[in-house]
């Protein structure tokens, strides 16, 4: 299976490590803004083919499968670009700018007959896995609320990024709520289904900024502090709280609450604790076999993308429909959701989602 890549960054950190444990596929060409990044990922993981044009690695190889980790603006001119020249598709998150471009990037994939997967690798988490099923068998009785907080540092200093950093300018799809909240969404429709409304902000606390190398002041656009509150079809309540631009990094807790039973998992440590009603919690934590394998970079991210592209490519080479995993479905019904949390900014209220993507 012949594999290209846009975007080396996250390449070399996740997707070029996890393909030497995917039996079959043969990463053969690589594409970046930068060509001496593409260049220095290629040399690193012998990659025969690097590029600075996206489109003209598209015309010149015939490929099977093209992972997409590039800004978000351009996700969607990229993956239909790569269905049409016959690809199948791993797009990152969030899906896209926008639900129009969303869906477009699930009809053409649909039409064509393309297996395609955003990556939202926590599906192939174990200890989140075992959160699934502890939900769906019931040993947690009727999910009544879900508490999840993502605290972390990384914009608190006003001269800590690059004047431009595309993470935070809005126009080209950066911030907390498309970064952290679109995997946040993902993982609460896995577990408890689809989401009836949603209420929140997306806010930019820290919007003057010094450029961490000159000095020079320039402007942030895309959020830096996130927070909404979503009313699932079961009748469950998740509130998801994201902050960039806290003095300390307190990591990611989730915290769910059922009639039975009451789930943590902090990925501080990724230690996972379940409790009955009225007894005290014991640890379930689910360790992963693939963190041993061998050049992984650390990280839960890292280790799932392994099983993430294992059931693509599998999928794929056995023509049929993913078993598991987000597909550019679950990413229209993410960024319609993302969509909504943005809408209610301005409009201070709750939004109803679309009925198709509500019902049972």
């Amino acid at each position: 299976m012949k594999v290209g890549i846009i975007g080396a960054s996250f390449a070399r950190a996740a997707y070029l490590p996890a393909l030497k444990h995917v039996a079959g596929a043969e990463a053969v060409a690589i594409a970046s803004h930068r060509l001496d990044s593409a260049q220095s990922a290629a040399a690193a993981f012998g990659i025969a083919h690097a590029y600075d044009d996206w489109q003209e690695m598209l015309d010149t190889h015939a490929l099977d499968l093209v992972l997409i980790a590039s800004p978000t603006d351009t996700h969607a001119p990229m993956t239909l670009a790569a269905l049409d020249k016959g690809a199948h598709v791993l797009c990152e998150k969030p899906t896209a700018m926008d639900a129009v471009e969303a869906q477009a990037m699930l009809a053409r994939a649909e039409a064509l007959g393309r297996v395609h997967m955003i990556d939202h690798e926590m599906r192939f988490n174990p200890n989140r896995m075992r959160i699934a099923e502890l939900i769906a068998d019931g040993s947690l009785g009727e999910i009544r609320h879900v508490n999840i907080a993502n605290i972390a540092s990384t914009w608190a200093n006003p001269a800590s990024r690059s004047a431009g950093d595309w993470w935070s300018l809005a126009n080209r799809g950066g911030g907390r709520l498309g970064a952290n909240g679109s995997h946040q969404v993902d993982m609460l429709r896995w577990w408890l289904g689809p989401v009836a409304s949603v209420v929140g902000q997306a806010l930019t606390i820290v919007p003057d900024r010094l450029d961490k190398h000159t000095g020079a002041p320039w402007t942030a656009t895309a959020d830096d502090l996130s927070h909404f509150t979503m009313t699932m079809r079961n009748g469950a309540l998740a509130q998801i709280f994201m902050s960039g631009v806290a003095a300390h990094n307190m990591g990611n807790l989730t915290q769910v609450f059922g009639s039975k039973g009451t789930i943590t998992l902090s990925n501080e440590d990724e230690k996972l604790f379940f409790a009955k009603a009225g007894q005290s919690f014991e640890e379930i934590t689910v360790a992963d076999p693939n963190a041993a394998l061998e050049g992984l970079n650390p990280g839960i991210w890292n280790v799932s993308l392994v099983a993430a592209l294992r059931e693509l490519t599998a999928a794929i080479t056995e023509g049929r429909k993913l078993d598991s995993g987000a597909t550019f479905f679950d990413g229209l019904a993410n960024q319609l959701v993302l969509d909504a949390v943005r809408t209610s900014t301005t409009e201070r209220c709750w939004i109803d989602l679309p009925a198709e993507f509500t019902a049972a």
